[in-house]
């Protein structure tokens, strides 16, 4: 089974590359589901067909659908916030303590990632192909694995009161996961997810955006962040690209500068994203709609290939033995020393970077050691670890 994301500023054309991928794997034989999870659908539109919460088969090999549980979620989880509230105050707890652990962080994101892990698990499927929401969404959507597992190990003195109040949320809306009966069994499912979305065999993401220099500092923010939680990232898509004129001599003055401008960010797409591969999308004078001409596109994009393969395997989160002490690698690409924050407690190690934070459980092995020294190194942080015992340097 293969899950592959696309992401990337709003307006790039995710969804039609979404769907490109898609219908060309479905044309290689491959049984193939397009999901969107941006509240903003428009894969409909990039299908010309209309879509739904439950996949519909849309030509041989190929079925999608529009996830629209998050709003339904959202209506559903205050009324059980409420009563949760309630039964913890009655246990003694104050009522800001009470509000706050009767909130569980990121709810409808893990539905929605728990519906897609469904899907992709059940066996009816290949390939699963997700057009995600805009970047920021999309990060905190994928975030939503480690920061529920998080809160779930620190809610232990209350979860069995939350229990009774969750089990008929999750019945409603995961009738089909009979695993997840209680708060633990959802904690439980969802660091299987959290595994799937990490391993470089089943998940891959791919950047989506355009040769301008917003677009690709966003992107640039969305292979850090991808990196910061242990993504696969497998290479860009540089979309809307330009056709160049082959004596460089252009009648329309407009045209002219657009492509002139157009080649400098172009350039900078494929020099700074490296290593990762960089596959060129051209911008087509009329809109791509339905499966066969989106198949066509991927086919073009890809040169014929399979655009379901993996592309590209990074360095992941590494641990080197330097004589008494260890050092942990964490490849950050895009990120200044001076713009991470770092903290450890206990057996965790916090890595901050922007609003985004990513608690890292370190090996038994590292737990009773301090975190003496934190630099970048090639685009890595690299935490140096030493054992309490050993002599700190003056």
């Amino acid at each position: 089974m293969r899950l592959i994301l696309y992401l990337g500023k709003g307006g790039v054309g995710k969804t039609t590359l979404a769907a490109a991928t898609a219908a060309r794997s479905a044309q290689l034989g491959k049984r193939t589901l397009v999901v969107s999870t941006d509240l903003a659908h428009s894969l409909a539109d990039a299908l010309d067909t209309t879509l739904g919460s439950e996949p519909k088969r849309i030509t041989s090999n190929l079925w999608a659908q529009e996830i629209n549980a998050l709003d339904e979620i959202r209506s559903h989880w205050a009324s059980v916030q409420d009563y949760v509230t309630g039964v913890l105050k009655k246990q003694g707890i104050n009522d800001v303590a009470a509000e706050e652990m009767a909130l569980i962080p990121g709810m409808d994101e893990i539905v929605a990632l728990l519906n897609i892990h469904r899907q992709a698990q059940d066996g009816a499927y290949d390939v699963v192909v997700i057009d995600a929401a805009p970047t920021g969404e999309t990060v905190r959507l994928l975030s939503m694995p480690e920061t529920f597992l998080w809160y779930a190990n620190q809610a232990k003195g209350w979860r069995n009161l939350a229990m009774s109040a969750a089990k008929p949320l999750l019945k409603t809306f995961l009738p089909g996961v009979n695993v997840l009966e209680s708060l633990q069994k959802l904690n439980e499912q969802v660091a299987v997810l959290r595994g799937v979305l990490t391993d470089p065999d089943t998940s891959s993401y791919r950047l989506v955006v355009n040769p301008e220099k917003m677009v690709i500092k966003e992107g640039l923010r969305a292979e850090t962040y991808l990196a910061l939680f242990g993504y696969p990232i497998d290479g860009v898509l540089c979309n809307r690209v330009l056709p160049t004129s082959a004596d460089g001599e252009y009648h329309d003055a407009l045209l002219r500068e657009m492509v002139a401008q157009q080649r400098v960010y172009y350039d900078q797409i494929h020099s700074t994203f490296a290593p990762l591969p960089v596959w060129d999308a051209p911008y087509h004078s009329r809109e791509i709609l339905g499966a066969d001409a989106l198949a066509t596109l991927a086919s073009e994009i890809w040169d014929g290939d399979d655009p379901t393969r993996v592309y590209f395997r990074g360095s992941p989160q590494e641990l080197v033995k330097r004589g008494d002490t260890y050092v942990l690698r964490l490849p950050l690409p895009h990120v200044e020393m001076g713009k991470v924050g770092m903290v450890k407690k206990g057996d965790e190690l916090i890595v901050e970077i922007g609003n985004f934070k990513r608690d890292i459980a370190l090996p038994t092995l590292l737990a009773p050691m301090e975190a003496t020294v934190a630099r970048m190194v090639d685009s890595a942080l690299e935490v140096t670890f030493t054992p309490v015992s050993a002599e700190q340097p003056a």
